[in-house]
């Protein structure tokens, strides 16, 4: 019996979830293991997501590596956005640790409230002042930003954590608007990280003026002859980063993006499990107060959008 459109919306979500939710714990492994750079490792990541999709793409369907030329522009901002998204979240996981940084990129909720009140029109009632203040206090709690102490020890992992949440916010927003493009999921995935893969090439051309990254080109090469460092790299970039973007554009392509990001949401839930069996990352309890926080923002201000959109629209006489 064939699935309905939204079951398989659901259930791309959810798979979107558990692949997404690993992909901190390999960044933290290989930066705790190999002492990489987070954006030199943020660079072959995205290099080895297009070595996975072209192949399979020529396989599949040849067709899903073309796209028309107007789209190109917006592909390449969308792209370029993705570059400094993955080289952030690289930087707050080596700095924050695997499941303080995923639960930091759910402030990206507060911010999309925000800005579609001041930009789009949208509602902004006692629910959805109270749940962002509930998760911009969670954000708070998590990384520390309330000790004067974090800032001066750990002040790049606080911004690097708090930037991946507005950047995350952007990526929702072009996502469901190259499905609105009529752009296949699957094509949208190859030219992102094409474009990602540019930006974070010239970023590791500074020099190391910036945080992160190559002070010189064989830097790049940072993992040298390690078979284990370079599994690991392939793996980071093969599975859980194609499949957890993949089918989240998938499921914005079959539900509304407010449901998806529900769903979606459980990722740092999967991630502190995971992070705890793999890495022995144990949050404070300060900590999981700041997270049980944050996830109960998230969670009112998506059953406010969701009985939003449930009520019934006027009639006209």
């Amino acid at each position: 019996m064939a699935m309905s459109r939204s079951a398989r919306g659901y259930t791309a979500a959810l798979v979107s979830a558990i692949f997404l939710s690993t992909t901190s714990i390999f960044i933290r492994y290989l930066v705790t293991n190999f002492d990489m750079p987070p954006l030199i490792l943020a660079f072959w990541r995205n290099v080895f997501v297009i070595a996975t999709l072209v192949p399979a793409m020529l396989l599949i369907n040849p067709r899903l590596l073309r796209v028309e030329l107007r789209h190109i522009p917006f592909l390449a901002m969308f792209g370029s956005m993705m570059g400094a998204f993955n080289g952030l979240w690289a930087i707050s996981v080596a700095n924050n640790g695997a499941a303080v940084a995923t639960v930091m990129v759910y402030c990206s909720v507060a911010y999309t409230a925000v800005l579609g009140w001041k930009f789009l029109g949208e509602s902004m009632g006692w629910l959805k002042i109270s749940a962002i203040a509930l998760c911009m206090g969670g954000c708070a709690l998590i990384s520390g930003a309330l000790n004067a102490v974090t800032w001066q020890v750990n002040f790049l992992g606080i911004v690097a954590g708090l930037l991946t949440g507005m950047c995350y916010t952007a990526y929702s927003l072009m996502g469901r608007m190259t499905s609105e493009r009529g752009i296949s999921p699957w094509t949208t995935l190859l030219y992102i990280f094409t474009f990602a893969v540019l930006f974070l090439f010239l970023v590791n051309l500074s020099g190391g003026r910036i945080p992160g990254s190559a002070t010189n080109l064989a830097d790049l090469f940072w993992l040298g002859d390690s078979v284990r460092g370079w599994a690991v790299m392939v793996l980071l970039g093969a599975i859980p980063t194609v499949g957890g973007y993949g089918f989240y554009n998938v499921s914005l392509c079959l539900l509304d993006a407010s449901i998806a990001n529900i769903i979606v949401s459980l990722e740092p839930a999967f991630t502190a499990v995971f992070a705890y069996l793999i890495l022995a990352e144990v949050l404070t309890p300060v900590q999981m107060l700041g997270g049980a926080l944050l996830l109960s923002g998230v969670a009112a201000i998506k059953l406010a959008d969701l009985r939003k959109t449930a009520l019934p629209v006027p009639q006209e006489a």
